[in-house]
Formats: structure tokens, sequence, C-alpha cells
């Protein structure tokens, strides 16, 4: 029991640090024209093999995510908004809970489940997006450009 409240503690003090983190850049992109979106590299599993990588679609997803465009982001790669949903519900319930001084019990508690369904989601997507480009040549992600 404490050793789950300590890893609850961590992971709360790591989620509202990334928040404060990427609304930092966030911010930093505002005032500088920078554009973070078109510095990153070409997948190697593309590239040389011709296929997706597990990770592949997830900048889009979260480029999608954060202009609103909840189904494009699902498209491009269920995990982006599984994450988002799941963290973000985390952080505010578990937020209110420690406000209230556990008054109001509705703090989400980490259990292993959650990583093993990021698990299953990143599988199911990763072979079925292959299973399309490479069996019906439907490249899901063409339509889906930064």
């Amino acid at each position: 029991m404490r050793e789950r409240k300590k890893e609850e503690n961590a992971l709360f003090l790591i989620g509202w640090s990334m928040v404060g983190i990427l609304f930092l850049v966030y911010i930093s992109c505002q005032i500088f024209p920078i554009s973070l979106l078109n510095t990153n590299a070409p997948c190697v599993l593309r590239t040389f093999f011709g296929i997706y990588c597990p990770g592949c679609g997830g900048t889009r997803a979260i480029s999608a995510l954060l202009h609103g465009h909840l189904w494009d982001s699902f498209v491009c790669h269920p995990l982006v908004p599984y994450t988002a949903f799941v963290g973000g519900w985390f952080l505010i319930s578990q937020t209110i809970e420690r406000v209230s001084k556990h008054k109001i019990a509705i703090g989400l508690h980490y259990r292993d489940a959650y990583l093993w369904i990021a698990l299953g989601i990143m599988v199911v997507n990763f072979i079925l997006k292959n299973v399309l480009l490479l069996v019906w040549h439907v490249d899901i992600l063409a339509n889906y450009v930064l």
C-alpha cells in the first residue's frame, strides 16, 4: 500500500512537471517562430523496409490532438488520445482529491493494467496499419501531413 502511494506521488509530480514543460515549450514557440514538428527525422523502418514502426503517426497524432482533432489523432496513433485521457484524468482526479484533503475520493490509482492496455493499443495499431499498407495498399498516414 505504501509503495503504491510512492508510485502515485512520483507519477503525480512527473505528470505536472511534464505539463509545465510542455506549456513553456508552447509559449516559447508562440514567442519565437519555431516549428518543432518539421524538425523530426524520417522513420528508419518506413525508409528502409516500407512498413510502419510501432510509433509511426505519433507526432501527427499529437499535433492533431493539440489542434482539437480527436478523430484524426486517434486515426494517426490511438495511443496518443488514450494516454492524454488516462494521464489527464489521473492528474485532474489526483489534484481534486489532494486539494480536498481526500474528502472527494475520486483519484485514479495507478495499475499495471493501464500499461498493458497501452501496449495492446500499440501492437494492434502496428499490425492493423501494416496489414492495410501491405495487403490492401492503404496508406492511412498519407492523408495526414504535418
